[in-house]
């Protein structure tokens, strides 16, 4: 899906759980199902969201690169970011049958986040973690944690 939407080859591996001194440097994407409860935490690490985000607007790494420096994406990456965390709504919603989720807020430059999303992003459990690297840019770790 990744190589898709971002027209680079996307390299994967496992990564270990974010922890709690990852939170400040995470952007953090709430996904609600129908009646407004979350359903899936997203956290990508900063500079997989700066890389990720540079690459879909095709726009330089050198860019990403300051971000990731001074810890906080520019406008325009964390726009693409955000439109990022929308389509990998998809990911969620990939089984027949099951609730429908939508993005319901990104976080984003270590912005403070409710308890019930850290508490689903830091519990270990139904969730998957992996190393994204983007070629030609760079990477960061990717954590999908499921709410429900």
């Amino acid at each position: 899906m990744l190589e898709d939407l971002l027209g680079r080859e996307v390299t994967v591996s496992p990564a270990d759980p974010v922890v709690a001194k990852d939170l400040p440097t995470t952007v953090v994407a709430l996904y609600v199902d129908s009646t407004s409860r979350l359903s899936a935490v997203l956290g990508l690490e900063l500079s997989l969201a700066a890389y990720a985000g540079a690459a879909l607007g095709l726009l330089p790494p050198g860019g990403a690169q300051d971000c990731i420096e001074e810890k906080e994406l520019s406008p325009v990456l964390a726009e693409n970011v955000t439109e990022l965390c929308n389509i990998l709504t998809g990911l969620l919603n990939r089984e027949e049958g099951t609730p429908r989720s939508k993005l319901h807020q990104v976080f984003l430059n270590g912005g403070a986040l409710p308890a019930d999303a850290s508490a689903h992003l830091l519990a270990l459990g139904r969730r998957v973690d992996l190393r994204v690297e983007v070629a030609r840019y760079g990477g960061g770790r990717f954590s999908l944690a499921l709410a429900g």
